[in-house]
């Protein structure tokens, strides 16, 4: 009896080399995602002029990671901190409160009133995962709805949460901009009471925004539906440059009375990169999640039931990230320096879409590039398709996600020639007409 329940099994007893049922063969790979399916393509690429136009991370005009200087004062402030203990109960709540100042405004009475529950989180996708539960846990019978399109593991992080997920309305093909009208559409026919997740700044992948008065609108009609917003702001200061501009949309619906849902990450604009080795390699991992309450009173018991879902699935994120993000937010000589930073990363992003649409145009492109200037932050969707961004890894070793997101941060003053005179030669509608696109080309 013993023996047939452990051949029902799939356990072996006996040492006979016949392959027995093992307990995992019904486990298949899993999909790539597919940026870093991107990044997996380029690396592979044994080709010395090889661009990657798929990350999404910020790069100089070397095309490589910085460490931002605001970065290495905090480092040198919080040196002799001792970091084998456990996350403290004080420093994790100087990182929630100047994360909430950052978003929500330094002098809003939400700050004034304490009236947000807040928690650091595993980077922003640990945040979103965060409220996922918490949403499944106390709606569960509510759904998400996704801008059309949004990044692509939005669906798989509320999907293994068990909340179903829908789309609603978002990017205009023909346009290359907003489809503002269908969006409102999609707004005032969801049901009542859904939930929303929403893009602040700096839309990913699209790089479309709303205007200031659009999201007044479109606050407005949340605030008819009681729609719930929950906000994804993974790049805060890359839209314009100014971290208080790019909150605007948070803060016009904050204006209006909403409940709001916020997971805020410093892996972009404090320039954390997950490769970098010792305590920077924790530092992409150091976001906030907050949601704002009726009165303190609510803050408390939201709080508690985050950091219980919290507890379940890493327990505390590193001290080191927390402590070095909460020095440069609540030191006022280092956030200075920050900002300034930030400025620097998002024109030097703003330069290169008008160098390449400049480019483009030098060329006597027959497609009209004025999307790549009037989209914002560190994406362009530059309306390539499929095979046309196939032919750009194939034939140039440009590589970029399938939906043609470029990501500007990757485009230098070394290369974006060549990047324009592959993506002209891809979209020329004379296809007698070639560039070449060697070596020589590159430089």
């Amino acid at each position: 009896m013993i023996i047939s329940r452990f051949l029902r099994r799939g356990i072996s007893t006996s040492t006979s080399p016949t392959r027995r049922r093992s307990w995992w063969d019904h486990v298949t790979p899993a999909l790539k995602d597919p940026i870093n399916a991107v990044t997996d393509a380029f690396l592979a690429d044994p080709c010395p002029y090889k661009i990657n136009l798929g990350v999404g991370a910020y790069r100089d005009d070397e095309g490589k990671p910085v460490v931002l200087q605001c970065v290495r004062e905090a480092e040198g402030k919080i040196g002799d901190t001792n970091f084998l203990e456990s996350t403290s109960t004080a420093i994790s709540s100087k990182l929630v409160e100047e994360s909430a100042k950052l978003i929500y405004g330094e002098d809003s009475d939400v700050i004034k009133e304490r009236r947000f529950a807040g928690i650091p989180a595993l980077s922003g996708t640990g945040a979103c995962r965060i409220f996922a539960e918490f949403q499944k846990r106390f709606y569960p019978d509510s759904t998400i709805y996704f801008p059309d399109p949004t990044w692509s593991n939005h669906r798989n992080i509320w999907g293994d949460a068990h909340v179903p997920g829908r789309t609603f309305h978002y990017y205009h093909p023909d346009s290359k901009g907003l489809n503002f009208v269908a969006l409102m559409d999609d707004v005032k026919n969801a049901p009542d009471g859904s939930f929303f997740l929403l893009h602040p700044c700096a839309h990913n992948p699209t790089g479309v925004d709303p205007t200031d008065e659009q999201w007044r609108e479109i606050s407005s009609l949340f605030k008819v539906k009681n729609h719930f917003p929950f906000f994804d702001v993974a790049y805060q200061g890359f839209a314009s440059g100014d971290v208080e501009r790019d909150a605007q949309a948070i803060r016009i619906f904050l204006e209006d009375g909403h409940s709001i849902g916020c997971a805020q990450s410093f892996a972009k604009n404090l320039g954390l990169y997950g490769h970098r080795v010792g305590c920077l390699s924790n530092l992409t991992r150091i976001d906030c999640f907050s949601i704002l309450c009726n009165d303190k009173i609510q803050a408390v018991a939201i709080k508690s039931q985050l950091k219980q879902i919290s507890n379940t699935m890493y327990g505390s994120p590193p001290i080191h990230g927390i402590s070095l993000v909460s020095k440069i937010l609540s030191n006022p000589d280092i956030k200075a320096l920050w900002l300034k930073e930030v400025k620097v990363m998002a024109t030097r992003i703003q330069r290169m879409r008008a160098t390449l649409r400049e480019a483009l145009e030098r060329l006597r492109s027959p497609l009209n590039w004025q999307h790549i200037t009037n989209q914002v932050g560190m994406f362009c969707f530059s309306g390539l398709t499929r095979a046309e961004v196939d032919q750009l890894a194939k034939e140039f070793h440009i590589y970029m996600t399938h939906d043609g997101r470029i990501s500007m941060a990757g485009v230098t003053t070394k290369n974006v020639d060549y990047v324009a005179r592959a993506i002209h030669e891809v979209t020329a509608s004379d296809r007698d007409t070639k560039i070449l696109h060697n070596i020589g080309a590159y430089k």
